[in-house]
């Protein structure tokens, strides 16, 4: 009619895309609608895992609605610590954003989330639907930069919340009485409590997503990459360790709070830092450490044994026939029996002895404290466990394959009988590989007992 404006739209010429979303609702809005809950790839996954997920996603619903229907009203004490606490995290996330964004999209496993610091107080001091409302505020900043499939956000965020209602029970229970009266007789039974919530806190949330990927949201699951890393553990410690002191500070001197983001956006910056020293020495299909950071772990590790005076063995170990896997079923079945054999000699070694990918089909192992008694002992015992491995993985079809009955070749070299530098021990045990391949494969030889030349 004349006068009457189009619709929204219409003005659009024919074969036109419609504008892009603008705004934090139009941006949250056009994520929605390219993430339909029926193109979500959970249904590609296990169903154990599926299971397991959306089991947890009703469990998480029933017992948060059960705390929201039991929880007292906010009050407004309640709603100037939701507001402090909303405006620290807010600022945290924002202006860690792209390192956050890098750091994520470089993790391959477990992801520590440093907001626990904000969430942690939060589930303690706050009503549960200020701590859920909070946690939604900033899981949706979050979903921006998460870049993670739908499911596995939903189930991560559910899980944040049942650990929060966790941590609320728990301290309304043992300690919202001491720390309202905090004072220099009571403050380490006070610290003791809050930390012992924090630890079920961060246990809770390790428990419930490393039984997910050890069902099947990673392959070839350890307890590594199913639980995370020494560092990724203190990476949470202390996530958890900042959050118990933003709870004291928010109840005795809530301005002095602010300090908290200075050193929360420094934690991020360190965190990014430290992955990457850590990926420079790691090897990505395995975990392990790569020649750069088994040579320098090595090399530390060879020179206190010369000043000591002590016993060292080296173990060169090279997969048998490995080419034939890869023609045969494909390289990610290669990769899988790599994967496995890695985590069969973390499994079955010390604590102290280094192990590294040195490329293609072979494995470092160096172990201190090893006369050539207990380096036979220990050749012998991991030549055994590779081919007693059962390794389910895929064909080039991808279908399921089991691949079973592979062998290794090992080759050891002893200091100061092979050598009294790494590259000398290398060059030995290199050679006595070859000697066991020559010798039939499948097989332990040590070098030849003599000092290669320099």
């Amino acid at each position: 009619m004349p006068g009457t404006e189009p619709a929204r739209g219409e003005d659009r010429r024919p074969g036109e895309e419609p504008p892009a979303a603008t705004g934090f609702a139009g941006r949250l809005r056009a994520l929605i609608a390219a993430n339909p809950v029926s193109s979500w790839d959970l249904w590609t996954k296990p169903r154990r895992m599926v299971a397991f997920l959306l089991a947890w996603d009703a469990i998480a619903v029933a017992l948060l609605t059960f705390g929201v229907i039991a929880s007292p009203s906010p009050d407004l004490v309640d709603w100037g610590r939701f507001a402090i606490l909303a405006g620290c995290a807010t600022v945290h996330i924002q202006l860690t954003r792209r390192q956050e964004e890098r750091r994520r999209n470089r993790v391959t496993a477990v992801h520590i989330d440093l907001t626990g610091i904000w969430v942690f107080p939060a589930a303690l001091l706050l009503p549960i639907p200020l701590t859920l409302l909070l946690i939604a505020l900033l899981r949706v900043q979050r979903w921006f930069n998460s870049r993670r499939p739908p499911h596995k956000f939903v189930f991560t965020s559910f899980t944040h919340a049942v650990s929060a209602l966790l941590a609320h029970y728990l301290y309304q229970t043992f300690a919202s009485a001491e720390l309202a009266r905090l004072s220099p007789a009571n403050s380490l039974q006070v610290f003791g409590i809050l930390m012992l919530v924090g630890f079920s806190y961060a246990a809770l949330q390790a428990i419930v997503i490393g039984g997910l990927l050890a069902l099947g949201g990673t392959s070839a699951p350890t307890l590594r990459n199913v639980l995370g890393t020494k560092d990724d553990n203190l990476l949470e410690l202390s996530t958890i360790s900042l959050g118990t002191i933003a709870t004291i500070l928010l109840v005795n001197i809530p301005p002095a709070i602010v300090i908290l983001v200075l050193i929360t956006v420094l934690g991020n910056r360190l965190a990014e830092i430290n992955q990457l020293q850590s990926e420079a020495r790691t090897d990505p299909k395995t975990g392990i450490f790569n020649v750069r950071g088994w040579s320098e772990s090595a090399e530390r590790a060879l020179a206190r044994a010369a000043r000591g005076g002590e016993t060292l063995a080296l173990l060169m170990i090279d997969l048998d026939h490995f080419k034939w896997i890869n023609d045969t079923y494909g390289h990610p079945a290669g990769d899988d029996v790599l994967r496995t054999v890695a985590q069969t000699l973390d499994e079955i070694t010390r604590p102290k002895d280094i192990i590294g990918r040195f490329g293609g089909e072979e494995f470092l192992i160096l172990l201190p404290d090893v006369d050539s008694t207990a380096a036979k002992v220990t050749s012998e015992r991991i030549r055994t466990a590779i081919a007693d491995q059962r390794i389910v993985t895929t064909d080039k079809r991808g279908g399921s394959a089991l691949i079973t009955g592979r062998t290794a070749s090992i080759g050891v070299a002893l200091l100061a009988v092979n050598g009294t530098t790494l590259e000398q021990l290398l060059q030995a045990a290199d050679a006595a590989v070859y000697t066991a391949k020559e010798g039939g494969r499948n097989q332990v030889r040590f070098a030849d007992a003599n000092l290669p030349s320099e």
